[in-house]
């Protein structure tokens, strides 16, 4: 691994992650607080939940929170006290959504145990009627070449819900050899090589958002599993509500179901699946370390060992991104093999750019963003790549 770059702060005013603590957090705040006819006691932890993360320090939680000794082995002791701005940025924005949960009374005994808060957002997307436009388009991807239906759903998957989108993308296409490209780093020809059709292997893959994110990762899966590219896929999401549109256990179900009623080739794909998880082939795993504040370098053995048995692990998005590479400024033309050897195994990351953390760039590609967009090119989730490191 090459020397350390420096860790993310949300300290420095006009910064994207100073933006995220002092202006989405407290959004978000008033967003649940509206969202849901909660109590007094409720509104009451909200609005001290607002104070303490605009003006104020990071508080412990509870004494009797079921994962306090949880967090502080990943550093609430440390950072107990601290004002939210002056610690890791991967690490605030992670505890801020555990004590949005604490607010919210999602662990405690009472009647909002286990509401996702997220809930109605969610929901509304996945119904929108833009689901339905982009369901609709499978069904034109039926009778083309198996080649073009790879690279339609693996763009789908890395597009989310600009998936409508990732069905036009090809490897041969304009935006390729454009000056400012929407991909910046193609490995898709090494990912499919980790996948043949004769595969017999796992696929593990760490999901990102839910809803018209969710549900071409699960077409992916399912165009794997049936292609013969991959024996068993596991998929790994968010144990509870995170990051706003984390996918849950929940969110799979919510998304299956949006399938299996959907007409056309939708509803197919929907069924395959349904009977993936029925009989095994496909798995969801919610491990705790998914909603961690800290690196993937530093994962759990028994993580550890489920990736090393994988054929390869898709990681899907952003935040998932910044945990794979480490939330660091990275000099964009860092390898991306070097900063994932510690991973063990094969491993491939499908993002969207939505924060600052980046490498695995071509110098050229790095001048001509830079020429064109200055630093927004990281951030506005206009741009996208696919990164392989083949072998551990």
């Amino acid at each position: 691994m090459p020397a350390s770059a420096p860790l993310i702060l949300g300290d420095e005013p006009g910064s994207f992650p100073h933006s995220v603590l002092a202006e989405r957090h407290p959004a978000i705040i008033r967003q649940v607080r509206e969202a849901f006819p909660y109590g007094p006691d409720r509104r009451r932890a909200l609005d001290a939940l607002l104070t303490s993360c605009t003006k104020g320090v990071i508080e412990p939680l509870p004494a009797d929170a079921h994962d306090r000794d949880r967090w502080a082995a990943w550093g609430l002791d440390t950072y107990a006290g601290r004002s939210w701005f002056d610690v890791p940025w991967l690490w605030s924005e992670s505890y801020f959504y555990r004590q949005l949960l604490e607010s919210v009374g999602y662990f405690a005994p009472g009647p909002w145990q286990g509401i996702d808060p997220f809930r109605p957002d969610k929901l509304a997307e996945l119904d929108a009627p833009q689901t339905d436009e982009e369901l609709a388009a499978l069904d034109a991807l039926e009778d083309r070449p198996a080649d073009e239906r790879d690279r339609a759903l693996l763009h789908g998957s890395l597009w989310g819900n600009r998936a409508d989108l990732g069905f036009r993308l090809s490897a041969g296409g304009a935006d390729i050899s454009a000056a400012v490209p929407g991909l910046v780093a193609d490995d898709s020809e090494t990912l499919w090589s980790l996948l043949p059709p004769s595969g017999a292997g796992t696929l593990c893959l760490i999901a990102d958002n839910s809803g018209r994110e969710l549900i071409p990762d699960l077409l992916l899966i399912a165009h794997l599993l049936a292609g013969g590219r991959v024996e068993r896929a596991v998929l790994h999401v968010k144990p509870h509500p995170y990051y706003v549109s984390d996918a849950t256990p929940a969110d799979v179900l919510d998304a299956l179901r949006r399938l299996t009623a959907a007409p056309g080739a939708a509803r197919g794909y929907g069924r395959r699946l349904w009977a993936a998880l029925t009989d095994g082939r496909l798995t969801v795993r919610a491990h705790p370390f998914s909603c961690g504040p800290l690196p993937y370098a530093e994962m759990p053995d028994d993580l550890r060992a489920e990736f090393a048995a994988a054929t390869v692990t898709i990681v899907k998005g952003d935040l998932n991104y910044r945990r794979l590479v480490g939330d660091r400024l990275w000099p964009p033309t860092t390898p991306f093999p070097d900063v994932t050897g510690y991973f063990p195994g094969p491993v491939a990351a499908l993002r969207t750019l939505k924060s600052d953390v980046i490498c695995g760039l071509d110098a050229d590609t790095e001048a001509a963003l830079d020429a064109a967009e200055g630093r927004r090119w990281r951030t506005g989730g206009t741009h996208a790549l696919i990164q392989v490191r083949s072998c551990a």
